[in-house]
């Protein structure tokens, strides 16, 4: 695919777990058969400072996801239609940025250098304020985890979404093709 680098165990240290290739995830369901595990080459060299930050800092990053494809963006959004609740979010693949479908963008915790996953306060597409960044509703620790990975990421070139804590995406998401 255009554009498109390979993360993989052999250039950086990361920890996988894409959960749209298992039913673990919010719509409980195979999206992917394979994962998707690649980026556009400018969001992986931004991936890889950060690789490079978080390590020296003591920690790894463990992946969700990184580039998604369109129908798969599109059948997400059309499913949770019928949750009103949970609409905002998932973006219109038709009228949205839709930095996955760039490979522009990447889901992801913080984990130590062990593989042991940092508190976040809320897992993985966590479908309330939960997710967002600055919830009241955490605890110093949870909210100090978040945001060392908000510097880590902010630090590589990375901006990020408010709503949900574990999205990271290159500025000007848009001026990239979709893929």
């Amino acid at each position: 695919m255009l554009n498109l680098i390979e993360i993989n165990n052999k250039n950086l240290d990361v920890i996988f777990d894409f959960r749209y290739a298992t039913t673990n995830n919010v719509c409980e369901q195979i999206l992917y058969h394979e994962p998707y595990n690649k980026l556009h080459l400018e969001a992986y060299e931004k991936f890889e400072k950060a690789v490079n930050y978080a390590k020296n800092l003591g920690y790894k990053f463990k992946i969700f996801d990184a580039y998604r494809p369109f129908a798969v963006q599109k059948f997400m959004f059309e499913y949770f239609q019928k949750f009103p609740q949970y609409q905002s979010f998932f973006s219109n693949p038709e009228t949205g940025s839709i930095p996955h479908c760039r490979g522009v963008a990447l889901d992801l915790t913080l984990c130590d250098l062990l593989g042991n996953e940092l508190d976040m306060g809320s897992d993985f597409d966590e479908l309330s304020d939960l997710a967002f960044h600055n919830c009241p509703k955490i605890s110093r620790s949870q909210l100090n985890n978040r945001n060392t990975l908000l510097g880590i990421m902010m630090f590589a070139g990375f901006d990020f979404y408010s709503q949900e804590w574990w999205h990271y995406q290159l500025f000007d998401a848009r001026k990239y093709s979709v893929i």
